[in-house]
């Protein structure tokens, strides 16, 4: 593992596809050309709308930012975080919430099939069911090993307030952990940071947060602040409410130091 740069891409998604390509495009570009080598996209980066209208474009969807993904990865010569987009489930009128690792050669690295599933009466008077539309995956996330990148596990959003699946991730050998998210707005504003600042801080792991902000759709409105957070929980880069991109350096000295000072991976008892 070197050390490099990473970026955190923090979008508007909205119920346009090509649109939300075509701003993704803009701000993979802008991360590149501030020097990330590892780009993450926000959960539902391509199609942000109502359940009904994800799931009669799921095919498009799916094929489309697939492709985008690999072009972008080659184009831009970088590894590429999807953080999530609809792939249907045949026969089940459903759809996996999948983010996809892509690298610089357009190769899928790893894909891992969001688990929890965001059933939530928020108390801003929005109600959100995911499982409507959402298979769940049965599967904990991956963790690909990177000679240049290190070892890198996913996760999506939700995830977030389940600490045993980021545990998981830790005992896997993760130093890069993805949370490529959509978190509402009212929730992210007592929770977003301080959910990821721990994750970091436990699993003595980098987090890479990639964000929607703003009003997506109707009352839909998302919480922003792309984050890169260090294993010691220190905030490196944030977005702020704007789509844009948080670039820090990701660095394996780092990692030794906080592991160093901070063995508690090696004091776990169960």
């Amino acid at each position: 593992m070197k050390s490099y740069l990473a970026g955190a891409i923090q979008m508007t998604s909205v119920p346009d596809l090509q649109k939300n390509l075509n701003q993704a495009e803009e701000l993979i570009d802008l991360a590149v050309r501030q020097g990330a080598e590892l780009v993450g996209l926000p959960e539902n980066f391509s199609f942000m709308g109502e359940e009904k209208d994800k799931l009669a474009q799921g095919d498009l969807i799916y094929q489309e930012t697939e492709k985008f993904l690999i072009k972008m990865a080659q184009r831009f010569q970088v590894t590429i975080l999807g953080g999530g987009f609809p792939i249907p489930v045949n026969g089940t009128g459903k759809v996996h919430n999948t983010a996809l690792l892509i690298d610089a050669n357009g190769q899928e690295l790893s894909r891992y099939q969001k688990v929890h599933l965001f059933d939530v009466n928020v108390p801003d008077g929005n109600t959100y069911q995911e499982s409507s539309t959402v298979m769940a995956g049965q599967e904990l996330p991956p963790v690909y090993g990177s000679e240049t990148l290190g070892n890198i596990g996913l996760s999506i959003c939700y995830d977030v307030r389940f600490p045993e699946l980021y545990r998981h991730l830790a005992q896997q050998g993760t130093d890069v952990i993805f949370v490529p998210a959509a978190f509402t707005a009212f929730t992210g504003k007592d929770h977003w940071q301080v959910l990821l600042q721990a994750r970091a801080i436990e699993n003595t792991c980098y987090v890479i947060a990639p964000a929607q902000t703003g009003t997506n759709y109707n009352r839909r409105q998302t919480h922003g602040h792309a984050m890169i957070i260090d294993p010691w929980g220190t905030i490196l880069a944030d977005a702020g409410d704007k789509p844009g991109v948080a670039i820090a350096e990701i660095k394996p000295t780092r990692l030794e130091q906080v592991r160093r000072q901070m063995p508690s991976l090696q004091h776990r008892v169960f």
